[in-house]
């Protein structure tokens, strides 16, 4: 046999954005060998007529870090089309990490992320100590999809300076030391340094996590000993608790970029919390601008709203009242009885009258779920479906008469797992276009493998495509397949993916063009330990292969494990 396998008589879209094309795809050892009308034979022929033939979807944007360890298929990024995902995203990472501090590393994952110590407890044997020790023990899991990596500064600050990193400047020995272990990192394979400034990210303690303590003369240092190497991706959670703030974040940042030359990334996000929110056109500008000036700068921009995520099995916005938190811990069914009774539901309605106001602090899906204010239930939607048409809570209570509260009851009597979503950042469909239409943005950003049951972005890719293109006619399939494939892996160096191209590795997903997109959430019980998390699934797609492996077929698993750990030029 001349190949390992064939993909025959599919429609080629190979990411370079050029239009589409009929073929065959050829694959040996991995790779993508030969393109066109191809008369080989081959160990196995996958029949693609009626199919899109495309790169493999690249996430730049995850937190999977603990998740890989238990998890061999990585989802639900695996579900959507995704081959390849870079986690460790913000500072926040397993490694390096003293076997005393474990424990609060978890813990701290688990207050800023919500992923569960229950699940880490159950589902991580934390072997490694050391960037490197964390990255071969990644190398050697189970893996259905590849993995990249940076090294967190909160992990790397409590690693080198121990509880000192939650509230003291470093000293001239500890950003040393920060700065010689990123190197061998970098070293290693990491894809670059990860931090954070968002006021979001907080210690279970509430307060800021070590790299919101660090100044900014302690990044200048990190970033200079990339430079020293001319290696690695610096990612950083911006501060957009306000306008101002910002707006100041961001005129620090342009400093580093124009004077250590790294490619530097964070998020472009629309907002219309905290006091005079910058626009995503500032946002933008700006990094055209210090582009123009001679610095390397990405957006990073999610492919529709950001949300806080509400049901009866995870968090509902009433949870912390006194009278709905004995209710809320029953069983599902114990819960569906008494919300029946009528003199309870009066009490739970009067109970939200006490709830906290809504001010202009920012909040993230995080504290909107554990910390929630009164919802604005015209900006609390009831999920039917996936394409932002959903009724609003305030609209269904005018239609039926009744407290918004009410609503929600009925709603989540008549189907337990109905979903409800409050967007949070990039609340307007015309924001998020405004950001994905830019070129210099990245369509990533799905925080896969965190905010378990707060959020769900995993699903942004398949979203992509049936939303934007399908009904929008925003891009074509041709713009939307480049966004998601070649433009990441020309942002994060894979030099060999994101394209169907002679001589790359052979990560493609096969799918229907008029079919595909993202289902809807339900929350399982399926972490480790019986933690829940939300899930979401999608169709339309008919098979992924990951290094030539066919990894998914219809949406399950096939038991390939061809996974690769994604590393960095000095590694490769």
């Amino acid at each position: 046999m001349d190949f390992d396998t064939i993909i025959r008589g599919g429609t080629i879209v190979d990411g370079s954005g050029k239009p589409r094309f009929s073929g065959d795809v050829a694959i040996h050892d991995g790779r993508i060998v030969e393109i066109g009308r191809i008369a080989g034979t081959a160990g196995r022929t996958i029949d693609a007529d009626g199919l899109i033939v495309a790169p493999g979807f690249i996430d730049g944007h995850t937190h999977m870090d603990a998740q890989v360890a238990w998890d061999p298929l990585g989802s639900c990024s695996c579900w959507h089309g995704v081959t390849s995902v870079v986690m460790s995203n913000c500072g926040f990472a397993l490694a390096p990490c003293k076997p005393s501090d474990r424990d609060w590393y978890a813990r701290c994952l688990s207050a800023v992320e919500d992923i569960p110590t229950e699940a880490m407890a159950a589902g991580i044997d934390w072997t490694w100590e050391t960037f490197p020790e964390y990255l071969a023990t990644v190398e050697r899991l189970p893996k259905a999809i590849n993995y990249g990596m940076y090294i967190g500064h909160s992990a790397l600050r409590m690693y080198v300076m121990g509880e000192r990193a939650l509230s003291k400047k470093a000293t001239e020995d500890d950003m040393a030391r920060m700065a010689a272990a990123v190197q061998e990192a970098l070293k290693a394979g990491a894809m670059g340094f990860s931090s954070s400034r968002a006021s979001t990210h907080v210690t279970p303690d509430d307060t800021p996590v070590a790299s919101r303590i660090a100044e900014w003369e302690e990044i200048d240092r990190i970033l200079a000993a990339m430079a020293e190497l001319d290696a690695g991706i610096f990612q950083i959670g911006p501060d957009i608790a306000s306008g101002p703030r910002h707006r100041l974040f961001l005129d620090r940042l342009r400093k580093v970029a124009l004077d250590y030359r790294r490619p530097i990334m964070f998020g472009v996000l629309a907002t219309k919390q905290g006091d005079d929110p910058t626009s995503w056109s500032y946002q933008t500008r700006y990094i055209d601008d210090t582009v123009a000036a001679g610095g390397r700068m990405f957006g990073q921009g999610t492919t529709r709203s950001i949300n806080a995520i509400f049901s009866l099995k995870s968090y509902l916005p009433f949870d912390v009242l006194p009278a709905w938190r004995p209710i809320r811990a029953l069983p599902i069914d114990e819960q569906k009885k008494r919300l029946q009774d009528p003199a309870v539901r009066r009490e739970l309605v009067e109970a939200e009258s006490k709830m906290k106001p809504r001010d202009k602090v920012f909040q993230g899906g995080g504290a909107a779920t554990t910390d929630p204010r009164k919802p604005d239930y015209a900006n609390l939607f009831a999920l039917k479906g996936v394409d932002w048409d959903d009724p609003t809570v305030d609209q269904l209570a005018k239609a039926r008469g009744q407290h918004p509260v009410e609503v929600m009851i009925d709603l989540s009597l008549r189907d337990e797992n109905q979903v409800y979503v409050q967007p949070l950042v990039n609340e307007s469909p015309e924001d998020v276009l405004g950001i994905l239409k830019h070129p210099r943005t990245l369509a990533t950003f799905s925080d896969s493998g965190a905010h378990v049951c707060q959020e769900m972005g995993s699903s942004l890719q398949t979203h992509f495509l049936s939303y934007w293109v399908r009904k929008r006619a925003a891009f074509t399939l041709e713009q939307a397949i480049r966004k998601l494939t070649h433009d990441n892996a020309a942002a994060w160096d894979l030099h060999d993916r994101g394209q169907v191209r002679e001589g790359f590795r052979a990560d493609l997903v096969l799918f229907e063009e008029d079919r595909i997109r993202p289902l809807l959430p339900t929350v399982e019980k399926d972490l480790p330990g019986g933690a829940r998390r939300l899930v979401q699934k999608a169709e339309g797609i008919r098979a992924t292969l990951v290094n030539g492996a066919v990894a998914f077929e219809n949406g399950e698993a096939t038991g390939a494990f061809q996974g690769e750990v994604l590393k960095g030029k000095l590694a490769s």
